[in-house]
């Protein structure tokens, strides 16, 4: 169980402090549940003591992990699915990990998509919250601004 100021990951949102562990009633069932800021976007969302390990939550990569990130970023464009539905449905499911390096892929395969030919607009969405989620560990990790995190990533996508 983590505690009040443990820096957690919650897949598909990002990187984030727990402020409170509280009961609560919703839909008529009491609950602990985590009260967890977002680190880059300022929000806080509420994770069922319960139900953590089983969505997902993991402690915050290291300073080595986000170096192994970065590298990432670097390196060349995968090989595309052309058809839409079914690339949106893989870079989906490497999101659904919570897997730093996984989310490097897609924003450093959306990004180049991008630079190319333009995102339609699910991907461009999918594409900001990706880099959300790797902007919030490079705040809690390296204590970067958020400003500073994105122009990491973008100045890292290899062209």
């Amino acid at each position: 169980m983590y505690k009040v100021g443990d820096k957690i990951v919650y897949p598909m949102h990002g990187a984030g402090v727990v402020k409170k562990i509280e009961e609560k009633e919703i839909f008529d069932k009491k609950q602990l549940y985590y009260q967890v800021e977002i680190a880059s976007e300022g929000m806080e969302i509420l994770i069922p003591v319960d139900k953590a390990e089983e969505v997902g939550v993991r402690n915050i990569v290291t300073h080595h992990e986000i170096e192994e990130m970065v590298q990432v970023l670097k390196e060349p464009m995968d090989q595309m699915i052309s058809n839409w539905t079914k690339r949106y449905q893989e870079n989906m499911d490497q999101l659904k990990t919570g897997n730093i390096l996984h989310v490097a892929k897609v924003v450093r395969n959306l990004t180049l998509m991008d630079r190319k030919k333009g995102l339609s607009s699910g991907e461009k969405k999918m594409l900001t919250s990706a880099k959300n989620f790797l902007i919030s560990e490079m705040i809690l990790v390296d204590g970067k601004s958020k400003k500073e995190a994105d122009t990491i990533i973008e100045d890292t996508v290899a062209e």
